[in-house]
């Protein structure tokens, strides 16, 4: 029964770590937007009505990013300690990338700042392009797999009981060497950017930035589908990294993650209703120039879409985070998971999840209750 229990908490943590990460790809459309600034933003009012669209935003982004790797930690500790102990180049560019984008809000608008006000909007510049593209590149990984060594008997070690090890110099920064991790990566950018523009459509109120932005929306969807399409196609072509279920060995089966998606026709359904959402989303605002309500169908159905995805990387016996060194030391949700006590202990607290979103859904609302406008802009500048 224990064990039952043990299996069944471990797809429900697995299940809230792909929900995270699903809002967190939705909530990279401030990094989006950041990475727009002097393509929409012609004027200075204009690129000021851009950043308040946005910097209402960003906290929500960061406080995911934190949440999600909390997350990982806790109910995946073996994960978190190989990944972001061993690929930590990566992470390491990543959270920079996130202390830029703190930074500069804070300071941009401060008078006498020494850096200037245009050197913090390319530090938010650099934020929106290599946020979104090391993160997809990073989460290409649980796919195409990643160099490192894993070897349990290390804790017995005196003075050195290190597990993991990575196996190249780079410390991650190979991922972008693998053309499908950096496929993905465009593929949130480009993603990112087009959410972007539909808030944009949907929250600020002046006609040149909303000609602009849906005349900008076309490059960013015909983009976005070419790198996710090309990423999507060969996830379902190529070899995928499955676990015995009796002898918990770890191999290579043809069409793998095609086969997880036919196996688990809840999590395909997920996939074609999120995929479906971002179509409508965008192409309703491409041909509908008084529709505005773009981004509720494009960002939900971007959350469905990634959460199909990461499902379908951990679910139905497979290796979520493969290992190209040592296919044995790959990582699955059993052989990395936290204790039965430890899942356990956090399924009660997860309760208050539920909570959490009506909070952010409102405070969400209170502050888009008014559109921005460029007379708001000009009297707080007063």
């Amino acid at each position: 029964m224990n064990m039952n229990t043990y299996i069944l908490l471990q797809h429900y943590w697995w299940l809230l770590v792909a929900l995270l990460g699903a809002l967190l790809v939705f909530l990279l459309f401030v990094q989006g937007g950041q990475s727009l600034l002097f393509t929409i933003g012609k004027t200075e009012v204009q690129q000021k009505m851009l950043l308040n669209s946005t910097g209402r935003k960003w906290e929500f982004t960061f406080t995911t990013l934190v949440t999600f790797g909390g997350a990982f930690f806790a109910s995946f500790p073996l994960f978190y300690s190989t990944s972001f102990g061993g690929a930590y180049w990566v992470w390491i560019l990543i959270l920079l990338c996130f202390v830029l984008q703190a930074v500069s809000y804070e300071y941009q608008a401060k008078k006498g700042n020494l850096l200037g006000k245009k050197t913090y909007r390319v530090f938010l510049l650099l934020n929106g392009i290599l946020g979104p593209v090391l993160l997809g590149t990073a989460v290409g990984t649980f796919f195409n797999g990643a160099e490192f060594t894993v070897d349990k008997a290390q804790l017995a070690v005196v003075g050195n009981p290190v597990i993991s090890a990575w196996a190249t110099p780079w410390h991650g920064l190979e991922a972008a060497l693998v053309v499908w991790n950096v496929c993905l990566g465009l593929a949130v950018f480009f993603l990112a950017r087009a959410l972007a523009i539909l808030y944009f459509v949907n929250n600020i109120d002046d006609a040149d930035i909303q000609t602009r932005s849906r005349k900008q929306l076309w490059t960013e969807t015909i983009l976005f589908l070419v790198f996710f399409l090309t990423f999507f196609v060969h996830l379902l072509l190529q070899q995928g990294f499955a676990v015995d279920p009796d002898t918990k060995q770890i191999f290579l089966q043809p069409y793998k993650y095609f086969n997880n998606f036919i196996e688990m026709p809840a999590v395909s359904a997920v996939l074609l209703i999120g995929v479906a959402g971002v179509l409508f989303g965008i192409v309703k605002t491409l041909l509908c120039r008084t529709w505005k309500k773009g981004i509720w169908f494009a960002g939900t159905g971007t959350v469905l879409t990634v959460l199909a995805l990461l499902l379908c990387a951990g679910w139905n016996n497979t290796a979520y985070y493969p290992s190209l060194t040592n296919l044995q030391s790959s990582l699955t949700l059993e052989n990395s998971c936290s204790s039965l006590f430890t899942l356990k202990t956090m399924s009660w607290v997860s309760i208050l999840i539920p909570f959490v979103l009506a909070y952010i859904w409102y405070a969400w609302r209170a502050l888009d209750l008014h559109k921005i406008n460029a007379r708001e802009v000009e009297e707080s500048e007063e």
